[in-house]
């Protein structure tokens, strides 16, 4: 298991990507745990306390042969839960929680009153890494 804490500003997101790909270098799976603590990252400076002074976002990675968990926990104080929201084509933002749900097996939501922890599952396809051919 891994972890990062790191300060609400925005330019950090991008030292969690580059943290995520460190870790997972060579793993089938680096380029998806990528986006989604990317996304994880930027929606908790974006809609919480995170971005506020002083705020901060703290990563959590754990693998396993068969999973990769990945979770964002923010500072909260918006008073609301991490949802998914359907957007029309023309929003700019809202997505990226509905995106993670997409790439994940699993997303879990935990809410305190000390902040959010949003926790995407990744499984391990077996027989992409053994090399062997699935449906088309």
């Amino acid at each position: 298991m891994w972890g990062l804490s790191c300060p609400g500003f925005p330019e950090e997101v991008s030292r969690a990507r580059r943290w995520t790909r460190d870790i997972l270098r060579g793993s089938p799976l680096a380029e998806d745990a990528e986006l989604i603590v990317s996304e994880l990252s930027a929606n908790a400076i974006l809609h919480t306390a995170t971005g506020r002074q002083a705020g901060s976002f703290h990563l959590a990675l754990a693998m396993t042969p068969r999973v990769i968990a990945l979770s964002v926990t923010d500072d909260g104080g918006t008073g609301t839960t991490p949802r998914a929201e359907h957007r029309n084509d023309q929003a700019e933002h809202g997505r990226g929680l509905s995106m993670v749900n997409a790439l994940a097996h699993r997303v879990i939501i935990h809410t305190s009153q000390t902040g959010n922890t949003v926790t995407a599952e990744l499984l391990m396809d077996v027989r992409r890494e053994r090399g062997a051919a699935g449906p088309c």
